[in-house]
Parts: structure tokens; C-alpha cells; sequence
């Protein structure tokens, strides 16, 4: 049975490769029906680095979640992360030449174009155009200025990048896999989309997804996304500052990490003790839980102050009324949320996907965050719905997989 108005979101990350299939219902909801993981053995650092073993683990996220689902899939909305990303705020200006100065939508694509055209180097990218606002002979926060008079229209936009290599090898990836890239969209955005309210986008907030090779960040502020960064350390960093601190192998400090790990030392009782197997037939022996925190919690510190530096890079560190939101894998271990307020001074929660039906018990946890929130990008830019979110995009990101997909001719 082939879907027809199917949306599929696949999370492609450093230690895991995530593909959820769901249906739109009629009332605009998503109502999950299939659900794969598998680990992730071609990636560093969200960067393909073994081909094949990549194709593979994409072929085993999605015979899961296709078995699950009892449907055949042609298309997925793909994730796309690495430290490669980078992320601009620009500025684009045009005059209003239609008689009786009436905004109209080609102005608009006119402006967001002019906003666009910023030096690049070769071997960079443009991955997303996500106007912020719009500004009407000096009057600002317009967010769609289709039908006003006026005689001059300015826009802020949002500009994300990315390495050239690194996003043919995703296409390229998930096209040997059997599937076609509707959309290559980055990680933090999709997160925002599942762990985000509107209300928290409009008074100010920064999420934070941790993921096993990158921590990934968006600010929002006024509706609209202010800055993106992705930090290149994550929850495998935490794994193998475990595995040579307690001289145990990496898949059993992974274990470790999961079952007894805590962020803060001063949450522990310093009489609790766990067992750690030895290396290359040693016998495991005891340690105290308190000698494991002491080693989570520097790196888990080190992340939060490396994403409060592009925090306040952004120039939104004081609007962030509502605060933090952490979400992904590294997020659910314990002490997280209490170590990022000290490092952040700000109130933090723990990001779960929200807004999904049918086989949400199996999402309902942050690392899933991704992946449900591609399938919510997808529904709200209107792909298979017939809607767009941004009605200043019109064609806009249909031309990006455009000549995404003419990278993939390009080079391949």
C-alpha cells in the first residue's frame, strides 16, 4: 500500500536516525501511524562520513517505521545539522513602483531577493530565507505588508547556511536509501516546530536541542526566529569523557550515562554506588555515583556556556522572557534543567513534542523532538495541505529543494 498524503520526517543524527510517518487529519493534526529508529553508524558531528553505513542505517529507520505503518513511502522532509551551519540577519530594500503604491506579493519576493543577495563563498549555501518582518516607509513589525499602501518596502531576514558537500551527501544519502528529499530542513528549526508554543516564539525564547554529536540552538522573539548556531559538542562527548573516566567500554558508558547518569554532583548521595564493567575481560567493580556526576557535569557546563556565548552573540540574551528549553537525547539526563539555569539564569523546561495523535505515547519523549517537528514544518508550509506558513515565501522554498536537487545533478 503506497501512502498518498502522507508526510514522513527523518531525523538523521550523530548516534541516531529517526523516520515517523504520519497522516494529516482532516481537522489539521497529525495522527502518527508508523515509527523507526536505528543507530546511526556513517555520521560525525551531523556530517556524513561513511556513506554506505549511513544508506543503511536510513534503510533500517524506515523499514520500521514502514512495516509499523503497513504503508510504502516515496518522500521524506530530511533534517540537516553540523557545526558547518551558519546563520546571518539581513536587510533588503526596494521602492513600491505599482500605481497607487499598493504592496503586492511580487514586491515582496522582490524584497526578500534583494536581502538575499549577500557574498558567499563556493563552497556555501543558502538552506533557509525565513523572513522576520517587514517595515512600511519606516513603519516596523509588519509581518505580512500584501495590500498596504506605501512607497517604500523594507525586510529582515533570517538567512541560514550551509556547506555545499554537506547537504549533497544527505540528499545523496536518503535518495540511495529508496526515497526522494521533499525538503532539507535544519534541525533546531524543525525542533522548534514540536516543542515551541506560539505564545513562547512571541515573548522570547531560546531551545536548545542536545543531540548526540551537536547541541543545536534557535532564539526566537516576536513570532519570528532571530538567530540559529550549532554548537559541535554533544551528548557522545558526555559518553566518552565516561568511558575514560571509569575505564569502561564506550557502549557500556553510553549505558552508564543513560541509566545513572546526573548533571549535577550535588544532587547525588555520595553512598550510592554503581557497577562498572571492566575493559578487555577485567572484572566490573563499584563506584560511587557521585564520581560519575562529577565527570558528566563539567561537559554538560561546557555546553550550556559555549550555547550562552550564541545566546548573547544574537542580541536577544535580555528578551528571552520565557526562557530556555532543552530538549533532545542529552536533555533527559537527570539534572540537565537545574544545571542549564545556573549556567543560563533563566527558567528552563524539558522539551517534549507536542501536537501529534495515534502513536504518540512512542514519541512523547525529547528525542523524538525532531523528527515530530519536521512532520509539523511540513504540515504548516503547507506541503500536501495545500497552505504555507509564510505567505512572503511564495516559491521560496520550493526553489531551494529546486536547486538542491540540481546540486544532486550537478555533481552526481
Amino acid at each position: 500500500m503506497a501512502g498518498q498524503n502522507l508526510i514522513t520526517g527523518l531525523d538523521i543524527g550523530t548516534t541516531k536516525i529517526v523516520a515517523i510517518i504520519a497522516e494529516p487529519d482532516d481537522d489539521g493534526s497529525l495522527r502518527i501511524i508508523g515509527v523507526g529508529k536505528s543507530p546511526s553508524l556513517g555520521l560525525r558531528r551531523g556530517v556524513v562520513v561513511n556513506l554506505e553505513k549511513t544508506i543503511r542505517s536510513i534503510e533500517d529507520a524506515l523499514d520500521s517505521a514502514e512495516r509499523l505503518a503497513g504503508v510504502e513511502i516515496g518522500s521524506v522532509f530530511a533534517g540537516i545539522a553540523g557545526d558547518h551551519i551558519r546563520s546571518i540577519n539581513s536587510r533588503g530594500v526596494i521602492a513600491v513602483s505599482r500605481k497607487g503604491n499598493e504592496i503586492t506579493q511580487p514586491d515582496v519576493d522582490r524584497v526578500v531577493e534583494a536581502a538575499k543577495a549577500i557574498a558567499l563563498p563556493m563552497d556555501r549555501e543558502i538552506i533557509h530565507v525565513i523572513p522576520q518582518e517587514f517595515i512600511v516607509d519606516d513603519q516596523p513589525g509588519i509581518k505580512d505588508p500584501v495590500g498596504m499602501a506605501g512607497v517604500r518596502l523594507e525586510g529582515e531576514i533570517h538567512i541560514i547556511t550551509g556547506a555545499v558537500t554537506s547537504a549533497q551527501n544527505i540528499y545523496k544519502s536518503v535518495q540511495r536509501a529508496g526515497v526522494e528529499v521533499q525538503d532539507l530542513v535544519l534541525q533546531p528549526l524543525a525542533t522548534s516546530y514540536a516543542v515551541l508554543t506560539e505564545d513562547e516564539k512571541e515573548l522570547g525564547v531560546a531551545v536548545l536541542d542536545l543531540g548526540g554529536g551537536t547541541a543545536d540552538l534557535a532564539v526566537f522573539y516576536d513570532g519570528s526566529i532571530r538567530h540559529t548556531a550549532v554548537i559541535g559538542l554533544g551528548g557522545e562527548n558526555v559518553t566518552n569523557d565516561v568511558a575514560i573516566g571509569l575505564r569502561t567500554p564506550r557502549d557500556q558508558a553510553e549505558l552508564i550515562k543513560i541509566d545513572h547518569g546526573v548533571s549535577m554532583q550535588a544532587m547525588v548521595d555520595a553512598d550510592e554506588r554503581i557497577e562498572v564493567p571492566g575493559v578487555g575481560g577485567r572484572p566490573p567493580r563499584e563506584v560511587s555515583r557521585d564520581v560519575l556526576a562529577a565527570i558528566i557535569e563539567p561537559r554538560m557546563e561546557e555546553i550550556f556556556q559555549l550555547t550562552l556565548r550564541e545566546i548573547q552573540r544574537s542580541e536577544f540574551a535580555d528578551l528571552l522572557t520565557t526562557g530556555m528549553v532543552i530538549t533532545g537525547g542529552g536533555a533527559m539526563i537527570q539534572g540537565a534543567c537545574e544545571l542549564a539555569e545556573q549556567v543560563f539564569d533563566l527558567p528552563v523546561k524539558l522539551g517534549i513534542p507536542m501536537g501529534v495523535a495515534g502513536l504518540s505515547d512512542e514519541v512523547s519523549t525529547p528525542v523524538f523532538a525532531t523528527a515530530v517537528g519536521l512532520l509539523h514544518y511540513a504540515m504548516q508550509e503547507g506541503h500536501g495541505r495545500g497552505r504555507r506558513l509564510l505567505s512572503s515565501g511564495n516559491g521560496l522554498f520550493d526553489s531551494i529543494t529546486a536547486r538542491m536537487r540540481k546540486w544532486m545533478d550537478d555533481f552526481f
